[in-house]
């Protein structure tokens, strides 16, 4: 199979699409297709229809997917440098304490060589990922990417919209205080806020109360939105109007801080994949969006583990370095790539 596409629910329910795929600018009627696109939503096109669509189950993947004989793949990590990091930490900070921004999310991306067998393994992890996450891969010839992701971008059928903010970070295991952590809830209050913010043109929004999210291996503050839409709305437009949310963005998101965003990106090497928007529209008239993170990719026998980080007033480096390898190695686990 040389190109496909997988979507996995937290419900256990997961598509496969096999390529070749026929590119649209529009969510089609029909639905079956994917959302894929970069985290700058580059492609005008991002909804790919499959040639083949299979609705399928971690039993069924290896059949499908030709996995048979395949091995789990072994990987060499270099220790990531600290150096281009700290300078972007330092140089976000400083422009959040003099008040021209708010938050921003830099990236930092652990880089590995492929020893032996074959990355496409690790979907089956993804088809096993706990059940508060959505699974979501794209693998080409070349190469690839996939993970499982706990951050909902939006659902949306017929007039209800329903989304999250999922900002705050800590180990399983300290909740008292993290209950109470400052910092953790200023990060995670800036994305409600935001969240809210821009739905309410679009009807009445709902917040349910901040709760705790637990999931492979990490706790994130969590509260779920939701608008009865005022009229239909195209999933296409609402992807740029929700992402990047400050969860893996800036904020304020006018377009000085994003084009500063981006730098950052770029000087860090970011994967255009993390953070980007993945998706699936079933038949039925239901569209789901989740924001990949917690995930890998690889070209070749290169691979790339990011993690990202919500730089606020309160920050402090050997915190938010820590909150990066916690990230990445719960992204190991999850994978099976480590125990």
């Amino acid at each position: 199979m040389m190109e496909f596409a997988l979507f996995r629910l937290p419900d256990g329910r997961a598509w496969l699409g096999e390529g070749p795929f026929t590119a649209l600018a529009a969510v089609p009627a029909a639905g079956g297709a994917f959302y894929i696109n970069d985290f700058d939503l580059k492609d005008p096109a991002p909804w790919k229809v499959p040639a083949r669509l299979h609705e399928i189950s971690p039993a069924s993947l290896a059949e499908v997917v030709h996995l048979n004989g395949s091995q789990q793949p072994q990987i060499h990590w270099e220790k990531p440098a600290t150096e281009w990091f700290k300078m972007a930490f330092r140089r976000i900070r400083r422009e959040v304490l003099s008040k021209r921004l708010e938050k921003m999310v830099p990236v930092l991306t652990e880089s590995g060589t492929l020893t032996a067998g074959d990355p496409r393994r690790l979907l089956q992890a993804v088809m096993q990922a706990p059940a508060n996450m959505w699974g979501y891969a794209h693998v080409q010839e070349s190469g690839g990417f996939l993970g499982a992701t706990p951050e909902l971008l939006f659902t949306v059928k017929d007039r209800t919209l329903e989304t999250m903010a999922l900002a705050g970070t800590a180990k399983p295991g300290n909740q008292e205080a993290f209950l109470t952590d400052v910092k953790e809830i200023e990060e995670h209050e800036i994305v409600v806020r935001y969240l809210t913010q821009q739905l309410q043109a679009l009807g009445a929004v709902s917040r349910a109360e901040r709760t705790l999210c637990e999931t492979a291996g990490l706790v994130h503050f969590q509260s779920k939105l939701s608008v009865q839409l005022a009229a239909a709305a195209d999933p296409a437009q609402l992807v740029p109007l929700l992402h990047p949310t400050p969860a893996v963005g800036c904020l304020p998101r006018d377009k000085e801080s994003l084009e500063k965003l981006r730098e950052y990106r770029q000087q860090l090497q970011v994967p255009g994949f993390f953070g980007a928007p993945f998706g699936f529209a079933e038949a039925g008239g239901t569209t789901h969006i989740v924001v990949s993170i917690r995930g890998l990719c690889w070209k070749g026998d290169e691979v790339r583990l990011p993690s990202g980080c919500g730089i606020v007033g309160g920050s402090a480096f050997d915190h938010e370095w820590r909150e990066l390898r916690l990230k990445r190695e719960a992204v190991l686990r999850l994978l099976a790539l480590q125990s």
